[in-house]
């Protein structure tokens, strides 16, 4: 599948070092064989905001170089099999905001993002830690593919 352009689709994956965003970055190759397609991904590095309001300078409460350098190894190793042409991106902001940029930069055809699921304690969990999945769908308007955690089968769709 190609753009107007002649280039090969984007599929924007917006990843963090967790099991959900391992497991839709894993759905992102999958759809992006299919379509024919290439993944941009992009691990967005969010300082904790309790930090920031306190006066701490954004350099103080960001990851070390080493930090950013090791989430691109492991999204490396991730997609060390595929013969998809791929590219990994870091950006520092909300995350939300983040990806909607770079799909706009990238004119990727859709943003695929994992979930940590759903249920009371999730629920409770995203007062402290808001949920990335809701913000990017309220903040886009490219489709949005978000991946739920699989089942007992291994399977998610």
């Amino acid at each position: 599948m190609t753009d107007s352009g002649g280039h090969p689709t984007t599929l924007l994956v917006g990843h963090a070092r967790d099991t959900s965003s391992d497991h839709a970055l894993g759905v992102a190759v999958d759809l992006g064989c299919r379509l024919g397609a290439r993944l941009h991904v992009v691990h967005t590095i969010c300082p904790d905001p309790y930090l920031l309001a306190d006066g701490y300078a954004w350099d103080r409460v960001a990851p070390s170089d080493a930090l950013v350098a090791e989430e691109r190894r492991h999204v490396e190793n991730l997609l060390a099999k595929t013969s998809l042409p791929w590219s990994y991106e870091a950006r520092h902001g909300d995350p939300a905001t983040e990806l909607a940029r770079a799909a706009a930069a990238q004119d990727a055809l859709m943003i695929i993002v994992g979930t940590r699921g759903e249920g009371l304690r999730r629920a409770l969990a995203r007062l402290v830690d808001p949920s990335v999945s809701h913000a990017v769908i309220g903040r886009q308007h490219r489709p949005v593919l978000v991946v739920p955690l699989p089942d007992a089968r291994g399977r998610s769709y």
